[in-house]
């Protein structure tokens, strides 16, 4: 079996998932996404990847308990699991590889 494809945005929920390691819900998500893209970031394209890396494997969620700031809703955390973990260290060598084969004279 190959390895598994993730694209840009399911990639970039992913690495913040595991940045709020324990505080990764959807809003929390879009926000740091947000600030550190500098891009709009959809809080419903946040979902979607969010339960696409979950049907991976990549990701796992809980519900949290029910706070009053929330009207008695329950927020669903996010966590990395091993294989999340995984796949982010082969995107992260392959794109090192990449990088690396470029000549310098090539990014000027």
């Amino acid at each position: 079996m190959g390895r598994a494809y993730l694209g840009e945005f399911e990639e970039l929920v992913l690495l913040t998932v595991a940045v709020l390691d324990g505080n990764a819900y959807g809003v929390t998500i879009a926000a740091e996404l947000k600030q550190r893209t500098r891009r709009t970031i959809s809080l419903s394209g946040v979902h979607i990847a969010l339960y696409r890396l979950e049907e991976k494997g990549f990701v796992r969620s809980e519900l949290g308990g029910a706070t009053s700031s929330r009207g008695g809703r329950r927020k669903r955390l996010f966590g990395i699991t091993t294989a999340g973990r995984q796949t982010l260290a082969d995107m992260r060598d392959v794109r090192n590889d990449l990088w690396n084969a470029i000549s310098s004279p090539s990014l000027s």
